[in-house]
């Protein structure tokens, strides 16, 4: 319980405590539980770290088997001509039962370690190494011993006495089975990867150097703080500390600056988040040396890294951006868990820690309680006794609340956005109060409170830079199920402890009426730790009340958060998912044009005409009606739906502009006396007679003939079904592709991951031997009677270092196999603000070819319609209609905020910068 009558007294309560923990030589030595690992492994594929870097033939003597897609996976049927690897079993193959599944797993984790270990000497001899020191001195269960330690270990004392060696022999022991557990995990994490891209003598000399720079600096700056009196420093100053953690935290800060953007971005923010939340957490020496180790080995990876181009500042995509919000809050709420391990945790962040994560009370603090009355007694007891039953989950309510809030920050629900800022503002609001009550403003009392602030106030900080990238709502029908059984929950649980209480009033001490129970009601839906902050309420003594007091609160809270979860977990869907279920299903019967398919993706809204057989897809921007492509549906009913989207338009005051349509609609538009103005080319590739034959397929024959000789295969998936490692390929590489432009990824007809996972795309791989991805397309269908007559490329990304001309294999590829199904064409898309300048211009065309000139080295478009020239495809133009040139303003500001929506102030002067250069 927080004791706010003895704030002061339990602080300086605190402090001796720390000076206890400092005095005893035993203690000196650090805890040996181990720290977690920045290990992404959950999110990542298991040879995420591996090098890439593959485009040297590979040995053909591999059998088939060896490309096989993972069990279980039900990849879409390949392309026979350059697809080699073996099919996943099909809908009627039995599948592997589950104790088969895990042998198999076991099986090729361990054949995979041990390949990663034959190709890393450095890491097996470190590993080995480590153990047998261990072993051989006895330190592998608790660490050396105090006399070992005082020779071998690093801290203010063993500098103090001249062991200027303990740096360096500090790197070879463990302070226990745990930590060599941990430190073995991390080695086998880190190691091989470093060793492939760095080189075993250059990984021992980061390795070394980090050591040693990171104990030194890590201690100067524990030092320092005991100097200056603060508290914490003071608590650990005297604390010695072994472990290669800090070298090897050094070399994962380096090795960062090797990988992907995708995966240095992550691999830096976890060398730096693991033990900054241990140091702002669980505050021991070792922690804070290994802050600074990672910090050095980021400030020296940075340095080996200049000249590098990739390595210049990268702006995160939308998905990345939720991912690194989420991740911080789950260090947030995973801190004080962690903390609670330990005996003596004395970070700075722990004075509060009861705020989020309640703790058992000793015997100590019930007998203070005791002290001040038989009622304080009472309740003092009746908190220890909830650690005697399930109602003890309540501990850690705030945690799992949290961890709840990351899943929905990493989808961007607004939601959960709100409910974070909400749940730190109010934390901050309590401690604020906390401070207040305490009637004191020591300095010790006040910096605590400025320490515990931090936390709270960072973190809504975080979340309102990112704000925008939090916008996904959730459908209504979604959030009223949500409030309903919130509410009801809290009905239920709240007439349960109520109304049942006074039928029990003879089991409460002292007698329970309702308004007393009504008292207790905050005490039932809050964690232990806040008892003390309530008001009197009746204490439960009998068997039924304590039964009430256990499980109303509990109930409540576990269908709160799994109500939660499941919102967040599922997909976020139009704002009217019957309308969007309605024009996809008008879209297959019917069809549409090459971009129709845009049509199904989030953001759009539908207008059906009167017969409900067409139907636009639209977006309202600063009043103006954009629409995705043509009207689709029923061919006869097209045409029609132009006027009537007009007038739908007109009755509401917005300003109707179709957006890349065909020359039917632009017809259809000019009959009401609408302009037109070309916006993009359509590039069609008609498949009946196609063949890579004669001089002018000659880079196509090319690019099929490399990837053959280099074990390079095209495997067709779904990206939902599609295995993990392949998944985090393609994150890595779009991640990759969206920094290296330094601005926004562009939207609205332009395709980005999220609209990968929708069963009806076609996605197509480009893999090597080792299943590495080099580069991947996906294509949307084109509709017709119900079925699917052509296909359009949407996605379109390639491995910055892996195989040249991946791009042309994989349209080749998917050419030749559409073909063979029976596809009647192929639409490379359009190229926005690119022609091929068959009409002439106008003034305001050319107004947009010189926009497409000035725009050209920061997006290529006209370089990308000069690419698809090489399929020598049919061009066909693309208009945006409209009906008011005065409107054309507003509709230029529309149109740049479809594509960009989340362009800020600085990107757009960085923007201008490009151009202008």
């Amino acid at each position: 319980m927080i004791r706010l009558g003895a704030a002061p007294a339990l602080l300086g309560e605190r402090e001796r405590e720390r000076g206890r923990r400092r005095d005893p030589r035993p203690d000196h030595r650090q805890d040996a539980r181990p720290e977690p690992r920045p290990d992404a492994s959950k999110d990542a594929p298991e040879d995420a770290l591996k090098d890439t870097r593959k485009d040297a033939p590979k040995d053909k003597g591999k059998g088939p088997a060896e490309d096989a897609p993972r069990d279980g996976a039900q990849p879409c049927p390949r392309v026979p001509e350059q697809s080699r690897g073996d099919r996943a079993p099909g809908p009627g193959a039995p599948a592997p039962r589950p104790p088969q599944r895990v042998v198999r797993a076991a099986v090729g984790l361990g054949t995979k370690l041990t390949a990663r270990l034959r190709e890393a000497p450095l890491t097996l001899v470190l590993l080995v190494g480590l153990w047998t020191v261990g072993a051989a001195t006895g330190s592998l269960s608790r660490g050396p011993s105090d006399a070992l330690l005082e020779r071998i270990g690093v801290g203010s004392p063993t500098l103090a006495e001249g062991h200027w060696w303990t740096p360096f022999t500090s790197l070879f022991w463990c302070s226990g089975i745990g930590a060599y557990v941990f430190t073995s995990l991390l080695l086998l994490l880190v190691g091989p990867a470093a060793e492939r891209r760095l080189g075993p003598l250059r990984t021992l000399g980061v390795l070394v150097a980090g050591q040693l720079a990171g104990t030194l600096a890590g201690t100067g700056v524990v030092a320092a703080g005991a100097w200056s009196g603060e508290q914490w420093t003071v608590s650990v100053v005297d604390q010695t500390s072994v472990g290669p953690g800090v070298g090897l935290f050094a070399l994962a800060g380096v090795l960062g600056y090797r990988l992907t953007v995708l995966w240095r971005r992550r691999l830096h923010l976890l060398v730096v988040l693991v033990p900054l939340v241990m140091t702002l957490y669980v505050g021991h020496l070792q922690s804070v040396q290994r802050v600074s180790g990672a910090l050095i080995g980021l400030a020296v990876g940075a340095l080996l890294s200049r000249g590098r181009p990739h390595l210049r500042t990268h702006r995160s995509s939308h998905t990345e951006t939720r991912v690194l919000v989420a991740l911080c809050l789950v260090a947030a709420a995973l801190g004080p868990m962690i903390a609670s391990l330990y005996d003596n945790a004395a970070g700075p962040f722990n004075t509060f820690s009861e705020i989020y994560l309640s703790h058992r009370l000793t015997p100590d603090e019930v007998a203070d309680f005791c002290a001040l009355s038989a009622h304080d007694c009472a309740r003092a007891h009746a908190v220890e006794r909830i650690f005697d039953t399930p109602a003890r989950l309540m501990a850690t309510l705030f945690p799992a609340l949290l961890l709840v809030l990351a899943e929905g920050l990493r989808r961007g629900l607004r939601l959960a956005w709100r409910i974070t800022i909400a749940t730190e503002l109010l934390w901050t609001a309590m401690l604020v109060w906390l401070f207040t009550e305490t009637g004191t403003g020591s300095g010790d009392v006040v910096q605590y409170f400025v320490e515990a602030l931090l936390l709270p106030l960072v973190t809504v900080g975080m979340l309102v830079a990112t704000r925008h990238r939090f916008p996904l709502r959730l459908p209504r029908a979604v959030l009223g199920r949500l409030a309903a059984v919130l509410g009801g929950a809290l009905v239920v649980a709240c007439a349960a402890y109520t109304g049942l209480g006074v039928l029990a009033a003879g089991q409460f001490e002292p007698g329970a009426t309702f308004r007393g129970l009504v008292h207790g009601l905050p005490a039932q839906f809050l964690p232990p730790a806040y008892n003390d902050l309530l008001p009197d309420y009746p204490i439960a003594v009998g068997p039924f009340a304590r039964l009430l007091e256990t499980y109303c609160g509990l109930a409540f809270w576990v269908v709160a958060v799994g109500a939660l979860l499941l919102a967040f977990r599922r997909p976020v869907v139009h704002a009217d998912a019957e309308d969007a279920a309605r024009a996809r299903a008008l879209l297959t019967e019917h069809g549409g044009g090459t971009l129709s398919f845009l049509t199904t993706w989030d953001g759009n809204h539908y207008w059906f005409d009167e017969d409900g057989r067409a139907a636009v897809a639209y977006r309202v921007l600063n009043t103006v009606a954009l629409t995705t492509g043509d009207p689709f549906g029923d061919p006869a009913a097209r045409a029609r739906a132009v006027a009537g989207f007009a007038r739908y338009c007109d009755s509401r005051g917005w300003t109707p502009c179709f957006y890349s349509v065909t020359p039917e609609t632009r017809a259809a538009a000019g009959e009401l006396g609408w302009r037109s103005l070309q916006v993009a080319e359509d590039t069609v590739v008609a498949l009946p007679d196609l063949a890579f034959t004669g001089r002018k397929w000659q880079d196509i024959r090319t690019a099929l003939n490399k990837a053959g000789k280099q074990g390079i295969t095209a495997e067709w998936w779904s990206y939902h079904e599609a295995p993990l490692a392949l998944k985090e390929q393609i994150r890595a590489i779009s991640e990759e592709w969206v920094s290296e432009k330094g601005l926004p990824e562009m939207g609205f007809t332009l395709g980005g991951l999220e609209e990968l996972d929708d069963p009806a795309v076609r996605l197509l791989i480009a893999v090597d031997e080792d299943r590495s991805v080099h580069g991947l397309t996906s294509w949307m269908p084109v509709y017709e009677n119900g079925e699917a007559v052509g296909w359009t490329l949407d996605f379109m990304r390639r491995r910055s270092d892996g195989f040249r001309g991946v791009t042309e294999f994989l349209i080749a590829s998917a050419a030749l196999g559409f073909k063979q199904e029976g596809a009647r064409f192929l639409s490379l898309s359009g190229a926005p603000l690119a022609r091929s300048e068959k009409e002439p211009p106008t003034g305001l065309q050319k107004t947009l070819d010189w926009l497409g000139r000035v725009l050209e080295p920061v997006y290529g478009f006209r370089s990308l319609l000069a690419f698809k020239a090489k399929f020598q495809p049919e061009y066909r133009p693309m208009y945006m209609a409209y009906p008011d040139p005065a409107a054309l303003p507003s509709i230029t500001r529309a149109i740049g905020k479809a594509y960009l929506p989340h362009l800020t102030p600085a990107q757009g002067v960085r923007l201008m910068r490009k151009l202008s250069s």
